[in-house]
């Protein structure tokens, strides 16, 4: 029997995005959904390594071409954001005038614009943190304001159902604001707007990283 319930997941040109979305997608389509993996250009060349049989790979553009030595880590991601929201854009329209347009897309949480193209074409939408949930929930207070940066050299903070953490505990863009700041603005704004997808999905490691054929 065809598998008509149509699944995106998009993921993140990086290594460590990729593995737990591949396999989280791989488990998807062994429960009977049709999923297409997403990625684009920068990494899409090494995809054929992977044993990729029970899902089918779209490989969209993100300007890779474009790039210049001298482009800054900003430079990088908003061309990344600029060519891929289009890519995006045009993948979908495929699909949906297929005979199988997808009904959600699970999209990495570093790329929180990816929901709003979602919407535009009516499709529910869910971020997946690839990252451990302590990390994740260390973003999330910093978001909101509970984790003041820069720590000082001995200082200590408490968040709800995490153990006292020390400043060699955390993130050291965490811990100095000005170390790596295009980073610490990617991680922040994972949560800009994810209350208003229809699900969240979090990375474990003991379930998600084990190879699903």
């Amino acid at each position: 029997m065809e598998r008509e319930t149509h699944i995106l997941v998009f993921t993140f040109a990086v290594q460590g995005h990729i593995n737990p979305m591949l396999q989280f997608s791989k488990r998807l389509a062994s429960k009977g959904l049709r999923v297409t993996f997403v990625t684009t250009t920068a990494i899409g060349n090494s995809m054929p390594a992977f044993p990729i049989h029970s899902i089918n790979v779209e490989i969209i553009s993100d300007g890779s071409g474009e790039a210049v030595d001298s482009e800054s880590i900003d430079a990088t991601l908003e061309r990344y954001k600029l060519h891929v929201s289009q890519s995006l854009a045009k993948l979908i329209e495929k699909h949906n005038s297929s005979k199988y347009p997808p009904k959600l897309m699970v999209y990495d949480s570093g790329m929180p614009w990816a929901l709003e193209i979602a919407r535009q074409f009516g499709i529910d939408a869910a971020p997946f943190f690839t990252q451990s949930c302590v990390i994740n929930a260390l973003y999330y207070h910093a978001n909101h304001g509970a984790i003041q940066m820069p720590l000082a050299e001995r200082a200590s903070i408490a968040l709800p159902s995490i153990p006292p953490l020390g400043v060699d505990d955390l993130p050291s863009f965490l811990c100095d604001k000005d170390l790596y700041p295009s980073f610490l603005r990617l991680v922040l704004n994972q949560f800009s707007n994810f209350l208003e997808a229809n699900w969240l999905f979090c990375n474990t490691f003991d379930e998600l990283e084990n190879e699903v054929g």
